[in-house]
């Protein structure tokens, strides 16, 4: 899969891995986080949440102006490395120290998105530079779905880690993971409408149980908690808010791995890292002729016009895409099953998960046509071992083993691992023949996966009316058919804008793909506060309405956009 790729894209593969790993450790537990610490209720949370996530993907146009006018690529992103993990530290702090309150974190996020804005969209656009070289050319497309992964290796962990933290500070107060004891805590104090959309998943995670306080000394009683109603709903809380701090410290961490990733392997992508403006001083210094190709005005409008287009187009996939994290975590929460089978917890328990994936890749390649006799026996060994781990993780799990919300979050990551090698072949299978959709093509197709996606979960919000609670199944079928519209439009966007950004606007460039995923992030928070206004099902239509008229504007604009992908890139002034 790396054949015809640079060195340097398995640089930017790693640091970006670390980096993202941080991130979604803490996005894994950020909404849970503010219900718990402050008790907020959807509406609320949904303000924090699509408010930070418009500034981490909005600031990257500031970043792109600091590294095209002032820094470069190289410079840019280490310092928003050093960003991030200040901010990370600063997020982690409330919950050890006495700065409690709304404003430590609003200023923990600034800093945080700060930093990503410098780093992220840069790293993008030098990727994106490494692929101007006319051999690696070609394969700009697939290299973006292979940065890609490094983005969902970091991810499909980063919930575990989020897991494992809470759970190893909750273990000092003989205390259990059970993120739902907030959010009751809360409800029973203060009577809201979500009251009236629980009462269906009540019997179906607590038998027997049928109201909030009832839930609550049931919890008790499973942790032979010594103390008061009262005290309980204090001190748990407090517990669960300190070990999401502790996930918020290992994020800064990872900061850290990132930024040594990326300074350690410079000579891999140095060549690339030279902008525009670089060039011109450079060569100016060197009493050289300035031999940078010079685009002409009217064709960077064209250029800039094309990419706004796609840009207002993507706002809106984000805006359905980032419902992971907030009411489809809500949703995980209090609408599908927590009590599952032993069968079904394999999917989520990492002791389990890991081995069977491995036996699933021994088997892929067992049966591989074109795999060598060698390649074979290490496909077998790796089914045998899978499976005979996997087997023992099952047999170690109790009757009936709860799933954390947050634990859904890494299905996406996941499928993009395991699906990128496959649709990375499924296009260079078409690009052979001739028959490969363009990048726009491809973004307006994963429009409609988008909608697909959410029909599913519609579907299920049906069900849910007749029903205790979903199977954890609706989810990871959604998660599913998301990843796969995810690898048509977003690796595949980030290329389109490298590939058709003018040169001397390379880094703005992926800045406003990013500024308009912080729209999209944006409007996910808003959109989110209907949440507990519509019936559910209403919610995921709505959804499933704007991405199909979304993937109908793409089509409708397909020919402006194609033709400035094909614009000749040696245009002179």
């Amino acid at each position: 899969m790396l054949k015809g790729h640079p060195k340097g894209l398995l640089v930017a593969f790693f640091a970006n891995m670390g980096e993202r790993f941080g991130y979604y450790t803490m996005l894994a537990i950020f909404v849970l986080y503010l219900q718990a610490n402050f008790g907020f209720n959807a509406s609320q949370a949904g303000d924090y949440y699509g408010g930070f996530l418009f500034g981490i993907y909005f600031l990257p146009i500031l970043g792109g102006i600091v590294a095209d006018r002032l820094l470069g690529y190289g410079k840019t992103i280490a310092l928003g490395t050093v960003i991030m993990f200040v901010g990370y530290m600063l997020l982690a702090s409330p919950g050890f120290f006495a700065m409690q309150g709304k404003v430590i974190i609003i200023i923990s996020l600034f800093v945080i998105s700060l930093g990503t804005g410098f780093f992220k969209g840069n790293l993008q656009a030098l990727t994106g530079k490494l692929y101007d070289d006319p051999k690696f050319a070609p394969n700009r497309d697939n290299a973006f779905n292979i940065f890609y992964m490094g983005i969902n290796i970091g991810a499909f962990f980063a919930p575990h880690a989020a897991t494992g933290v809470v759970n190893w500070m909750l273990s000092g107060k003989n205390f259990s993971y059970e993120s739902t004891i907030p959010h009751l805590s809360n409800l029973q104090a203060t009577p809201h409408p979500f009251l009236d959309k629980m009462t269906n998943t009540v019997q179906a995670n607590f038998a027997g149980v049928q109201t909030y306080t009832e839930k609550l000394q049931h919890f008790m009683g499973e942790m032979n908690f010594a103390g008061g109603l009262q005290e309980f709903i204090t001190e748990y809380p407090t517990t669960l808010s300190k070990g999401y701090s502790g996930a918020f410290a290992v994020a800064a961490i990872s900061m850290l791995v990132s930024l040594i990733i990326f300074t350690a392997f410079r000579k891999y992508y140095k060549h690339a890292d030279i902008t525009e403006k670089q060039k011109q001083q450079k060569a100016a210094k060197e009493g050289k002729k300035d031999e940078t190709v010079k685009m002409s005005k009217e064709e960077e409008k064209k250029r800039l016009v094309a990419l706004g287009l796609v840009f207002v187009t993507v706002a809106f996939f984000w805006m359905a895409f980032h419902q992971n994290g907030f009411t489809l975590t809500i949703f995980a929460r209090d609408f599908t099953v927590s009590d599952v089978s032993r069968f079904d917890y394999l999917f989520f328990d990492l002791r389990s998960f890991l081995p069977l994936l491995a036996a699933i890749g021994g088997l892929i390649l067992l049966l591989r046509r074109k795999s060598s006799t060698r390649n074979k026996a290490i496909g077998g060994g790796l089914l045998v071992v899978g499976a005979g781990l996997a087997y023992w993780a099952y047999s170690t799990f109790a009757a009936n083993p709860k799933i954390e919300p947050q634990l859904f979050q890494h299905f996406n990551p996941i499928f993009i691992v395991f699906l990128t090698p496959l649709i990375v072949g499924f296009f260079t299978w078409l690009r052979k023949r001739g028959k490969e959709p363009t990048s726009p093509r491809k973004i307006g197709i994963g429009m409609f996966l988008t909608a697909a996606g959410f029909v599913v979960m519609m579907t299920g919000a049906f069900k849910l009316q007749s029903m205790t609670g979903l199977s954890p199944y609706w989810l990871i079928g959604t998660y599913l058919t998301l990843t796969v519209a995810e690898l048509f439009l977003s690796p595949i966007g980030i290329s389109f804008v490298a590939k058709v950004a003018p040169p001397r606007f390379s880094g703005l460039a992926q800045g406003g793909w990013l500024g308009a995923t912080a729209i999209g992030n944006l409007l996910a928070g808003l959109v989110g506060k209907l949440w507990d206004i519509v019936e559910i099902w209403q919610f995921f239509a709505l959804l499933v309405g704007l991405t199909i008229l979304s993937g109908i504007f793409i089509f409708s604009i397909m020919r402006i956009l194609e033709n400035a992908s094909k614009s000749d890139q040696t245009s002179q002034e």
